[in-house]
């Protein structure tokens, strides 16, 4: 889970519990963006690594 969008996941989390613990609502929305940007980072790094594949596969073909 670390890695690219992991660490963000986390610390989201972590401030979002933080949040709810505290009674502070505004870091726990900032906890949840955090979250949300964990995953787009993931799912950016998932499509990065599909086109990355596609293309090699088409370099062997017509290699």
């Amino acid at each position: 889970m670390t890695g690219r969008g992991g660490m963000d996941k986390i610390k989201g989390k972590a401030k979002e519990m933080t949040g709810k613990i505290t009674g502070d609502r505004r870091k726990e929305v900032e906890g949840k963006g955090n979250q949300v940007k964990g995953d787009a980072k993931k799912a950016m790094r998932e499509i990065h690594d599909r086109a990355r594949g596609a293309r090699d596969s088409l370099k062997r073909r017509h290699n």
